[in-house]
């Protein structure tokens, strides 16, 4: 009998389970064996099935993707993880792949794209969808922050001010602004609120 790959679907939405669902029904090799609407659910149906690939959600309440991922490569090393993302989540996506993910596609990558992918990450390959190729070539890398600028970065969304940042990290305000010219810098921002909002569509302070 001919090795079915054992699918679990990771959404919190129910159309795109049950969209998913359909079109691996159609194909001979592939079983679905679960389906999850949030992260924690996903790792406790990877445990008990067993699956071949899990195609996961990169967000998702109570358990994010990327979470759910790295608990599922302690519990199950076996599974391969493609992430599931929507526009603007590129940069998540390409962490989780730095960190172990076997793929990722879009949730409109067609139909005829994804069976492929599915197929060459069962085998073992890492696969990732054109669309976020192409976004990932568009969009310039961010240099690295230093561990004391990501430091300051994360009190800055948190709307702490350079006095308060200075005595949380035991150093000056000077210095805390010296530091936060560099990060301006680094991730082309004019200002504070600026920092902030690239800080969080960007996925900076992602572990």
């Amino acid at each position: 009998m001919e090795h079915k790959i054992k699918l679990l679907i990771a959404d919190d939405h129910a159309v795109v389970r049950l969209g998913l669902a359909a079109l691996f029904s159609t194909q001979k090799d592939m079983e679905v064996v679960a389906k999850a609407k949030n992260g924690e659910e996903a790792v406790e149906l990877a445990v008990k099935t067993r699956p071949d690939v899990i195609i996961m959600d990169f967000v998702m309440p109570r358990m994010d993707g990327a979470e759910a991922m790295m608990k599922i490569q302690e519990l199950v090393p076996s599974a391969k993880v493609v992430m599931l993302t929507s526009f603007g989540s590129y940069e998540g996506v390409a962490r989780a792949i730095r960190a172990g993910a076997a793929g990722a596609i879009t949730k409109t990558t067609e139909d005829e794209q994804i069976v492929p992918i599915i197929r060459r990450v069962a085998a073992g390959e890492t696969v990732v969808s054109p669309e976020i190729k192409k976004q990932l070539a568009e969009s310039p890398a961010i240099p690295a922050l230093s561990e004391r600028q990501t430091q300051i970065l994360a009190a800055l969304t948190r709307g702490l001010s350079n006095p308060d940042i200075a005595k949380m990290l035991d150093t000056s305000p000077e210095n805390v602004r010296d530091h936060l010219k560099i990060v301006f810098a680094k991730i082309g921002a004019a200002n504070r609120a600026e920092a902030v909002s690239i800080a969080l569509r960007k996925h900076l302070l992602d572990a």
